[in-house]
């Protein structure tokens, strides 16, 4: 499998950026992610660093196991990393975490806390991670509407998340089907989604030449949507 991968970050409106991004691709084989780190004062950057370092360092290439049980090992690695750091700096750091593993013509992607893929497919979005967050409970709940999670006062309220001794569990997505030249894969932090509907990600993708494009299009719709002080933002995009 070809890629065209784009990524980007920026600290938004505040003073660190806790976000981290990063891929590896070895033979045709690919790990990608984004997290999102929670503690401030840099801890976070530590957090979501971790993260990524441990999933990165841990690729060769090939999985040597289904991509679900290696994603699964590796999370609960970077977990047992984070829990290790909040010991030896005597602070709270979380993160969240969204991967996407492909080998061959299999994806698997896994997420915990609401960082979020979303993998488009035949000219529409197939599918969208849950987030682990109240906002997105008081959603299915029927509550609130989707629209409404990116301004719900619950949003930021994480029920899941990398460096919590017992809320860590991430969730999986197996399809049963390949993924195919012309599909697409976004992965983003809250900093990003939260300012973005599902269509638009559809309409830049469909308006985009390459991953490049598809993702400063997203960022331009951004540019008068942000308030100042907002969060910071990572976007990476893979179209294959």
């Amino acid at each position: 499998m070809e890629y065209d991968i784009y990524e980007y970050t920026n600290s938004g409106g505040r003073a660190y950026n806790e976000d981290a991004v990063g891929y590896s691709v070895i033979g045709g084989n690919g790990i990608f992610l984004v997290a999102d780190g929670l503690g401030g004062h840099s801890f976070g950057e530590l957090a979501s660093a971790c993260v990524r370092d441990t999933l990165l360092d841990a690729f060769q290439g090939s999985f040597g196991a289904p991509c679900e049980e290696w994603l699964r090992t590796q999370l609960a690695q970077a977990n047992r990393n984070i829990l290790a750091l909040q010991e030896e700096k005597n602070a709270v750091l979380k993160s969240t975490a969204v991967v996407l593993a492909v080998e061959g013509s299999q994806a698997t992607w896994t997420n915990v806390g609401d960082s979020r893929l979303y993998y488009l497919h035949d000219s529409r979005i197939c599918s969208v991670t849950n987030d682990h967050s109240v906002a997105y409970k008081k959603y299915k709940a029927g509550e609130i509407t989707r629209d409404q999670i990116a301004t719900d006062e619950d949003q930021s309220c994480l029920l899941r998340a990398l460096g919590s001794g017992d809320r860590n569990e991430p969730e999986f997505y197996v399809p049963n089907f390949p993924i195919e030249p012309g599909d697409a894969f976004l992965l983003c932090s809250d900093g990003m989604w939260e300012y973005l509907r599902d269509e638009e990600i559809l309409i830049d993708l469909l308006k985009a030449k390459n991953a490049r494009e598809w993702a400063e299009l997203l960022l331009l719709r951004l540019i008068d949507r942000v308030p100042g002080g907002h969060d910071n933002l990572t976007v990476l995009t893979i179209m294959t």
